[in-house]
Formats: structure tokens, C-alpha cells, sequence
């Protein structure tokens, strides 16, 4: 019989249940280009939702040779946590049924909330920024906006410094109010998802999060960068070393330092794609 988790769990209990929990599968994510399954775990009576990438179903990348993309989902939540940006729900690095693997709670979305969108051309709404322009299957003009929202503009600030390559509109959750798990004070929750190609030490931004490109940085930016710094060296340096190359956490700490130092949001380039393909 489940029992129903307390009103309020703080992450540190959520990571406990995730990491020390007895793990059951129950379905697979077939729509996942690497080996997904959504699951629970459980601990002492309180059960979570979670999903469980193992490492043993990645399938290799030829531009992210190193590591793993499961150490890489571990290493973008440490940074999110150290850093205080908040946006990587909580995860843990576990065995499981396939081996050992990156296990997350698994967020349940207000799909009517949504912050990012393709609108027609003609849309002109306070409250919205214009990423780019483009045309929909039928050759009309449509905009890819997204909101004017500080919690988008956190995860913009923290994609930057983790050099985040697909940060996609399905990559941001909205959590509603009343959801069965609350690990913070906030009514709603935004958190970010699919962190596996990130921190490599070559420049591979791509986002549909550019509605800030090039404004100056805010106070909790910078904030954030500076904790992000001092704790690479010292207990993050050390955690993160595990699971990325000392190449890239040389350009983690070099990318917080210029940004930081610049003290804008950054430009899209045209040396690559700015823009994950597809949008959603």
C-alpha cells in the first residue's frame, strides 16, 4: 500500500529516497534517443517518481568522446546546487536494473503554462521576447518567443556556464502548485532537464533561451557566478572531477570567469548552430 510522501521534502531527502531507494521500472520513454525508464523509488515507506538513464544504454557521440552523458546530468545538478541556481531537480548517481545510471525525480509538468512558443508572426504580447523568425511547414511566418520570466532567465545564465548544447523548449518544466513533491517554498517550480551534452570545453551553446543575449548580467547573476567560482575550488572542483576531463573543468571555470568579466549575457555566434534542431 503507498504510502503518500510528506507535504515538504528538502533535497537532501529527496536524493536520499532517489539514491537509497528501491528502484521499480515501469515503463520505458520511447520517444528518448538514449535508454529511458520511468520509475519509482522507494525508502522507509515514501515513494517518488523518478526516471533512470543507464549508462549501459547511451548511445556513443562523436563531438562528447568523454565521460558519459549520465555523469554529465550529475555534474549539471552539483553546479546547479553549489551555484544556487536551482533549476535541475534533484539527482543521483545509482545502480539499477540495466547498471549503474543517473536517476531523477521525475517532474509532472503544467503543460498549459508553457513559457516557450512558435506564434504567428503578427504576435505582439507584453511580456515576451522574440528569439528568432522562421517559417512553419506551410511556408508562413511564425516567431519562436519565449517569456519575460527571471526563473527562464536563471536557466539562461545557468546554460551559459554549463555550455548547455540542446537546451530545448521540452527541456523546461513547469511544475504546478499541489504537485505530490514540494522541495521548495516557491508555488511553482521551473526546472531544467536532459543535461547530457553540456560542459564540454569547446563552445556549443545552443538554446532557444537567446531572449537576453547581451544584457547586462543582474546582481544574482553575478552572485551566482562568484559561488560558482569559489566552489569549483573547493568541494565542487572536487565532485565534478569524477565525470568530466580536466579540459572542461578548466573551461567551466574560465567560462564563469569571462561572463563574470563581461558582465553581459552572451551573443549567438555563427560559427555554429545557435539553436537545437528540432526547437521542441
Amino acid at each position: 500500500m503507498r504510502t503518500e510522501p510528506p507535504a515538504v521534502l528538502d533535497d537532501e531527502a529527496v536524493e536520499t529516497i532517489l539514491e537509497q531507494g528501491s528502484l521499480e521500472l515501469v515503463g520505458r520513454i520511447s520517444s528518448a534517443s538514449n535508454a529511458s525508464f520511468l520509475g519509482t523509488t522507494v525508502l522507509d515507506g515514501v515513494e517518488l517518481a523518478c526516471i533512470y538513464k543507464p549508462i549501459a544504454g547511451e548511445r556513443p557521440l562523436w563531438d562528447f568522446p568523454d565521460g558519459n552523458l549520465a555523469g554529465r546530468e550529475y555534474a549539471a545538478r552539483l553546479i546547479s546546487k553549489a551555484a544556487g541556481f536551482d533549476v535541475v531537480p534533484p539527482t543521483v548517481l545509482r545502480d539499477g536494473r540495466f547498471g549503474v545510471g543517473m536517476c531523477q525525480r521525475w517532474v509532472q509538468t503544467q503543460d498549459e503554462a508553457a513559457l516557450i512558443d512558435v506564434v504567428a508572426a503578427d504576435f505582439d504580447e507584453p511580456g515576451w521576447l522574440v528569439v528568432m523568425e522562421a517559417e512553419d511547414r506551410d511556408g508562413d511566418p511564425v516567431l519562436l518567443v519565449h517569456a519575460d520570466d527571471d526563473r527562464l532567465r536563471d536557466m539562461a545564465v545557468f546554460d551559459a556556464l554549463i555550455n548547455n548544447a540542446d537546451r530545448k523548449g521540452g527541456h523546461v518544466l513547469l511544475e504546478p502548485p499541489g504537485a505530490d513533491v514540494v522541495v521548495s517554498d516557491r508555488r511553482t517550480s521551473l526546472w531544467g532537464c536532459d543535461h547530457g551534452v553540456t560542459l564540454h570545453q569547446e563552445d556549443k551553446l545552443r538554446t532557444v533561451l537567446w531572449g537576453w543575449a547581451g544584457e547586462t548580467l543582474r546582481d544574482e547573476d553575478r552572485d551566482r557566478i562568484g559561488a560558482l567560482v569559489a566552489a569549483l575550488d573547493e568541494e565542487l572542483g572536487r565532485q565534478l572531477a569524477p565525470h568530466l576531463t580536466r579540459r572542461e573543468l578548466d573551461a567551466l571555470a574560465a567560462r564563469a570567469l569571462i561572463l563574470r568579466s563581461v558582465g553581459t549575457m552572451p551573443l549567438p555566434t555563427e560559427r555554429w548552430p545557435v539553436i537545437p534542431w528540432p526547437p521542441f
